[in-house]
This record gives C-alpha cells, structure tokens and sequence, in this order.
C-alpha cells in the first residue's frame, strides 16, 4: 500500500455519511467545486454531436448546475447520479417540476448495483470524482462500470485534478492525472478526441488546475 492509500480513504460505510455531511453543511454555491456554468463539460458535449435525446449518465453529478443546465438545453434521457441522496434531493427541489424529466440514482460508482443494469450510455461524464479513488482496485470497478454501460461509439468525457492540481478536496486526498494516464485506464478500445487543460477558480478564490477529456469508444 501507498502512502496516499494508506492516509486516504474512508471506509465504505462512513464515506456515504462524509458526502451526506458535506451537502448539509454548505448550500450548493458555497461548495469548493461549484461552477456557475458548466461550460468545459458542455463543449465537450456538443464536440461529441450526440442527440438531444441521448442517454448521458452523469456520475458523481452532486447539486450541480449542470443537469439544470442540459435540461434547459433540451436533453431529454439524463441520469444523475451521485452517492449522496441529500445531494440528488436538492437538485430535483431546485428544478421543480423538471425534475421528471431526469432518472436519479442514489448508487456507489465503485460498489454499484442500480447502475449495473444501465445499458447503451451515449454518454458518461464525471466531473470531479475519479480523483477521489486512490486504489487500484477501486479505479478498476469504476472503469469496470464504465466499459460495460457504455455502448459502442458512445463518448467518455472525464475531468480531473491535473498533476499540478489541488492534492486534496473536501478534507480527502486525490489521485491527479493527465490525458495519457486516462487513455491507459481506457485501454485501446477507447480513442482520445480532445483534451485540454483549465484552471477552476472555486467559489473562494482559489486555483484549481484540472485536465478536462473527450474519448470515443470504437466501434467494434
């Protein structure tokens, strides 16, 4: 075991409680992560050229803006996901009765059970949460997940702390990469389309370095 590994993570059953914690003590906008505009991730996207009404699994979305804001642009299939029910409830308050108009999935990326039985995902997109998982075996079930629900020719859009970003995040230490890492996480069936970098200012003032990225699974 690494020395990040060995400082890291919560055990499974006090990691729900950590997020649950976090989403109750700070409104969404008073969050470190929180964007007003989720511009990176909706260029990416629209580079894709999926439909509007493609399946995009959002994972580890929180109270973002950002369902608001696929909603308000007429994507019809969404799937919010996150960990955290308190998190997933304050979205659907804040969209009111569009709220019908996305799927909510209370689930663990790296232990899933709802989530296994999606199939055909157009789209999965994670801001901010892979660089939460420190062990091997926990990244392997989450690119485990990835490669089985999304489809042939489907999109991958992942953004992650840089390795000059932040070494920790909501009191827990990351894991940071750049494009090459995630290209070897996907393997050869995945194909890199676009890739930059862009410095996140948070709600607070600070800089925070991120590697955002567009891959295309082949068609086999």
């Amino acid at each position: 075991m690494t020395t990040k590994e060995s400082e890291c993570t919560l055990p499974e059953n006090l990691l729900k409680e950590h997020w649950e914690t976090a989403y109750k003590k700070n409104p969404t906008e008073k969050l470190g992560w929180f964007e007003e505009n989720s511009k990176e991730t909706i260029g990416l996207l629209e580079k894709s050229g999926v439909a509007k009404d493609a399946k995009i699994l959002n994972v580890g979305v929180g109270s973002s803006m950002l369902i608001d804001e696929l909603v308000n642009k007429g994507y019809s299939q969404l799937i919010a996901n996150d960990l955290s029910e308190r998190a997933l409830n304050d979205v659907k308050n804040r969209l009111g009765e569009n709220a019908s108009k996305v799927s909510f999935i209370a689930d663990d990326i790296v232990n899933p059970t709802q989530l296994q039985g999606l199939e055909e995902v157009a789209v999965w997109n994670d801001r901010a949460v892979l660089h939460f998982f420190l062990k091997e075996e926990e990244q392997d079930a989450y690119f485990n997940l990835l490669k089985k629900v999304v489809k042939a020719s489907g999109f991958v859009i992942i953004a992650v702390f840089a390795l000059d970003g932040a070494e920790k995040c909501c009191g827990l230490p990351l894991q940071r990469y750049d494009a090459e890492m995630l290209q070897e996480k996907l393997g050869k069936d995945f194909e890199l389309v676009k890739t930059f970098n862009h410095t996140f200012i948070n709600p607070y003032g600070g800089e925070r370095p991120y590697v955002y990225t567009l891959f295309q699974r082949k068609n086999k």
